[in-house]
């Protein structure tokens, strides 16, 4: 079943607080946790993560916390996906040239190429979607 991850759940529902929130507020992880009833441990970790792909950006102090960088219909939910997922593709052998060892059906394959148009599509869904259209 092809299913996002966890993180990137919380990466969708951390971006989208900040979008509703982000007219001169910084919010922090505990809020954005305490409001969505979610682990504050992964959303720090998932803000980092925005923070490091340009999504976000932080600011220290008393009244710190996270902001957008960008405005909502800048970011793409691929924007978010590709920030926080390592691995995310249909199956393994998309994610580097498929070798021998990687793959015991290299030879035989008949679904790679058809799975990396399906990918393409669900690819273009993440890319045609920002993150205003989810707020």
């Amino acid at each position: 079943m092809l299913k996002l991850s966890k993180k990137t759940e919380y990466a969708f529902m951390a971006a989208r607080y900040l979008a509703l929130n982000n007219s001169g507020h910084y919010s922090t992880a505990k809020e954005i946790a305490e409001n969505y009833d979610i682990s504050h441990q992964l959303v720090a970790k998932v803000l980092q993560v925005l923070k490091k792909n340009n999504i976000a950006a932080s600011f220290q102090g008393v009244k710190g916390g996270y902001v957008l960088n960008k405005k909502p219909d800048e970011i793409t939910l691929y924007d978010i996906i590709i920030a926080v997922e390592e691995k995310y593709k249909l199956t393994n052998c998309m994610h580097d040239e498929p070798t021998e060892e990687s793959c015991s059906h290299i030879e035989g394959c008949r679904i790679r190429d058809p799975l990396a148009g399906i990918q393409k599509k669900i690819d273009n869904v993440f890319i045609n979607t920002s993150l205003k259209q989810i707020l």
